[in-house]
Order: structure tokens, then sequence, then C-alpha cells
């Protein structure tokens, strides 16, 4: 089935098809997007920069590769993480757009370049003709998963590098209700701060003391390597580099692969 619908749209692009044709010859071979939320993917340049990680006196650097959340470490494939974080029932994935696809804006602009070489140019039949030939090229990918445990509130935001570096995990956050109050009353500020020691200590039993600052734990002093952070209620476990080399190899596929009208000079 593959091969065929991977030869509709070469013939497509080869011959050209109007916008009104191309709806149709989706519902002909049975193409949808319905099951694919698609947008574009969570980058992570915020999270990540040049500056190097200071290491506490003393401290040794250590295996946060090793590290993992519920189960989820960093390098993890889609399907791994879909075992293990649902195995057991312990958390389930959200109802609404659990898996998010995406693809790298270069391939997207190179796609858009494709499509409207070929006078599709209504927003929707673009954006099918972009999404059908990113997925039939393998540069459509999970880039997102989304996590749930009810009983707790608990939330687990899981991120994918794309196919160009095999589709694994580079960020995990970990979010729950720590630092959520119900009032200002006495109460509930004693709660609160029972429930913030309780976090805390819970963190440093499960991953040890820090190494830089007091609230992160680092492979090396480079911010590329390995990394996690903790905040109030909150994890995130970062591989910063492998994000930049996926960012890199997709922004150099593109250009490898971006097609060009053969200029004749």
């Amino acid at each position: 089935m593959k091969k065929i619908v991977i030869g509709i749209f070469v013939c497509l692009l080869s011959v050209g098809v109007r916008a009104d044709e191309f709806d149709d010859v989706l519902a002909e071979n049975n193409i949808n997007f319905d099951d694919y939320y698609i947008e574009t993917p969570d980058n992570g340049d915020i999270e990540c920069s040049l500056d190097t990680v200071s290491l506490n006196a003393g401290a040794v650097p250590l295996p946060v590769a090793d590290f993992d959340i519920a189960g989820i470490m960093l390098g993890m494939d889609f399907d791994e993480v879909k075992f293990i974080a649902t195995v057991d029932g312990l958390y389930t994935e959200r109802p609404k757009n659990s898996v998010v696809y995406s693809m790298h804006p270069d391939w997207k602009y190179n796609l858009d370049y494709e499509c409207r070489r070929q006078k599709i140019y209504a927003p929707a039949q673009l954006e099918q003709c972009i999404n059908s030939l990113a997925r039939n090229r393998g540069v459509l990918y999970a880039s997102e998963l989304h996590l749930v445990r009810d009983i707790t509130g608990e939330t687990i935001d899981v991120f994918f590098t794309s196919n160009a570096t095999d589709n694994v995990v580079w960020k995990v956050v970990y979010k729950n209700d720590t630092d959520e109050i119900e009032g200002d009353a006495e109460k509930f500020e004693n709660q609160r701060d029972k429930k913030t020691m309780y976090w805390w200590q819970n963190v440093v039993d499960k991953y040890g003391v820090p190494n830089a600052g007091t609230t992160r734990w680092a492979s090396s002093d480079n911010s590329f390597d390995p990394m996690m952070s903790a905040y109030s209620g909150e994890l995130e476990l970062i591989d910063c580099g492998k994000h930049t080399e996926d960012s890199a190899l997709n922004a150099q596929h593109s250009q490898d692969n971006f097609a060009a009208k053969p200029y004749a000079f």
C-alpha cells in the first residue's frame, strides 16, 4: 500500500493536479489526516544556550543520561516510551491530541514550494499536499507525547527528535500540583510548606544531591550534555546536544533535497 501511495504522489507531482482534484485523489485512496494532530515542533531553543554549566565545588559529573522520569529516559524511541509509560496503567495518554506530529520547518518550506509549483494554492489543499508528501518521505514524525495521571493530576510531556536522528526522546517535562494552594489561611500555608518539603525530599531521594547549584543535575560543564533541572512541582530532563544535532541534520538534508527548477545556463 505504501508503494502505491508514493506512486500516486509521484504522478501528482509529475503531471500537476488542480486543487479541486486533490481532495478527490486523497479520498479515492483512503488518505486522510484526521488522526494526525500536526503542528510546528517545540524547538526548545529557549532552554538551550552556549553558556557553560558551573559545577559545585568538589562536585563530580553525574550520569544524567541514565536518569528517568516515571521510567522514561533520554534517547528512548517513541514505541518504548508509549509502552513503558502506560504498561502498568500509572499514566495514560491525555484524551485529546496526545500525540503531536511535526515536520522540521525547513522541510515544510521545501514541500510548500513543490506543491505550489503544481498550482495548489488554496490553504486547505496546500496543507494536505504538504502533509501527504511529508508523511511519504518520512519527514513527518511523532514529535510529542502527552501523558496524564488522573488520580493525582500529574502530567508528563515527552518531546522527540525527528527521523533524521531516529525519533528519540530529547526532553521530558514532568509537573504536579506541589505549588498549588487553596487559599491564604494559616492551614493552607502549612499544607503548602509540607507539600513542598515532601516534593524536594522525594526528588533528592531519587536523584541524589544536585551538582550544579541547588536545583540542577549536570553531566558536565557543557550545557549541551544531558541535564536535569527541578522546580517546585516540576522536573525537566533535557539533551540539548541531541536536539541541536537533529535541527542541523534537518536543515542540511532539506537543503540537499530542495526541488529547485532545472536551470540551464
